[in-house]
């Protein structure tokens, strides 16, 4: 038998990178596998949001939000190439919640937990306000707070980058089929999805970070009974031609007390979400209804001077909450906060099993599985590193994200500077490995379109462990939105190529060595 590793995760979303990153930082040796692609489901279908979450003071979650307002202020000095500050004007109209009731739930949001980076919280009249030629003239006064954006796709596959320099084993496309303790051990039995392989691995201890998966985990694959339940929420967000200038979102009050936010996305385009409907279908398979994108078109139309129509939609995504299962009557009053349940120990290998949780707060929930692990893995306590470590490309001199794009320019002064832009948003100081030597544009080989290189596409291939278009163009980056309708056959072609077979194969074994 070789070798054991210390952990076997089992999912490749936020909470399975987080940790397998956290865990590889303390020398444990990790095994990560994901049955899709990194954040192919939950965590690539978020508003996109690094967020304290206003909403959830209506349901007294201080603690959750408190935790969360801190970890905003940790993952934008650890990340400022893809979070960034976004400020959000909440206006207040006949539907809106009473304005001293968002006054104190804004003071509240203010000073739960310490603020060095955001602006606080303010009451604004419209007037002076961009917003008023946004918004009908019904709504002339309302408040502004500041949260943060953040590629969420991309805070995944940088996590799982940094395990993987720590040493960790990422396979994507790969399967757990079962697992049952020997011997104090895990005995796992994978299949690898492009071949057909099957192995069998051990490992000291188990995490099942499957999201919306965890349940049928923890009953199909290891025979196990849980008394802890995910509630499966779908939530689903569309994205329409740009529908006002300005860097700054809408957090829209519904009748109905839901929360719609109107984001700028993607230079063009303006992100709308998102819904909260119980689902029990197939997570893989989630899609938005029409119904769905009714309801969002309306509510900005509500209070836009321009009205939104199912058929401005030019395109939607759906996915799948994993919610812990409160049993709240309300799909959106159910919890955000996560939930660890750890079974096994002393006679028998631990397992760990994730329910809940937002993309938000993924940092700390790693921390704590590792805290509840500690006993029985026996390495160090007190080893959390990750609050100040930057992630993959995050290293940008003191944060100033402007600073290093005009410096990529005039290091690289060929980029056009939409592109140059896109590539620090993107990578950060990565982008270097990307251009390397080049001297001009066409160093970085062929062009895919929309300035999509083969330089890029072949670092997302050795380096993100990108494999099909979907991969770089939806969720490495959001290219899909920009390119022509040619271009993913195009990158079929070269990725089926001898040219990059080779590359694909070094970037990511699909057994393990």
């Amino acid at each position: 038998m070789s070798q054991p590793f210390d952990l076997l995760i089992i999912g490749g979303g936020i909470n399975g990178a987080g940790i397998a990153r956290d865990a590889s930082g303390r020398k444990l040796s990790v095994l990560l596998v994901e049955q899709d692609d990194l954040a192919a489901h939950t965590s690539s279908a978020s508003t996109k949001l690094i967020h304290g979450g206003l909403r959830y003071l209506e349901y007294y979650e201080f603690r959750l939000v408190r935790e969360a307002l801190m970890e905003r202020e940790r993952l934008l000095g650890i990340a400022p190439h893809i979070i960034w500050p976004l400020e959000f004007v909440l206006p207040q109209g006949p539907e809106s919640r009473s304005a001293w009731l968002i006054r104190a739930g804004l003071f509240l949001y203010d000073h739960l937990a310490p603020r060095s980076r955001l602006p606080a919280s303010k009451a604004v009249h419209f007037g002076p306000h961009p917003a008023v030629q946004v918004l009908k003239p019904t709504y002339t006064q309302g408040f502004t707070y500041a949260d943060c954006w953040v590629e969420d796709s991309r805070l995944v596959a940088l996590n799982a980058l940094d395990a993987a320099e720590r040493g960790a084993k990422i396979l994507t496309h790969t399967k757990l089929l079962s697992a049952h303790p020997e011997k104090q051990l895990w005995a796992a039995q994978l299949i690898h999805k492009s071949t057909g392989q099957t192995e069998t691995v051990h490992a000291r201890a188990l995490i099942n970070a499957a999201g919306p998966w965890v349940g049928e985990v923890l009953s199909n694959e290891l025979g196990i009974k849980s008394q802890k339940t995910v509630r499966k929420v779908k939530g689903s967000h569309i994205i329409v031609p740009r529908l006002y200038e300005g860097d700054y979102a809408f957090i829209l009050q519904n009748p109905d007390h839901r929360i719609i936010f109107a984001i700028p996305y993607e230079y063009e385009y303006t992100l709308i979400g998102t819904t909260d409907i119980p689902y029990e279908g197939d997570p893989a398979q989630v899609q938005i209804s029409a119904e769905e994108t009714a309801y969002l078109c309306e509510s900005v139309s509500r209070y836009f001077r321009t009205p939104v129509h199912p058929d401005d939609v030019v395109r939607s995504y759906s996915g799948v909450r994993p919610l812990y299962d409160d049993h709240a009557t309300n799909a959106s009053a159910v919890t955000r906060d996560y939930v660890l349940d750890m079974q096994g120990g002393g006679d028998t290998p631990p397992l760990l099993s994730v329910f809940g949780g937002k993309i938000t707060t993924y940092r700390r929930l790693a921390e704590h599985a590792l805290s509840l692990l500690q006993p029985v893995l026996g390495h160090p306590k007190d080893q959390s590193w990750t609050a100040n470590a930057p992630l993959p490309g995050g290293d940008i001199p003191h944060g100033d994200f402007s600073g290093f794009v005009r410096s990529l320019s005039e290091q690289y002064p060929f980029l056009p500077a939409h592109l140059a832009y896109r590539l620090a948003r993107a990578y950060g100081t990565r982008a270097l490995k990307i251009l390397g030597n080049a001297r001009q544009m066409e160093d970085l080989g062929q062009d895919f379109a929309a300035g999509l290189t083969q330089a890029e596409v072949d670092y997302l291939v050795t380096q993100e462990w990108a494999r099909e278009p979907e991969d770089i163009l939806w969720r490495r980056s959001k290219m899909a939105l920009h390119v022509p309708e040619d271009t993913p056959k195009k990158l079929e072609t070269y990725l089926q190529s001898s040219e990059i077979a080779e590359k694909i194969r070094q970037g990511g074994a699909t057994t393990l060595p």
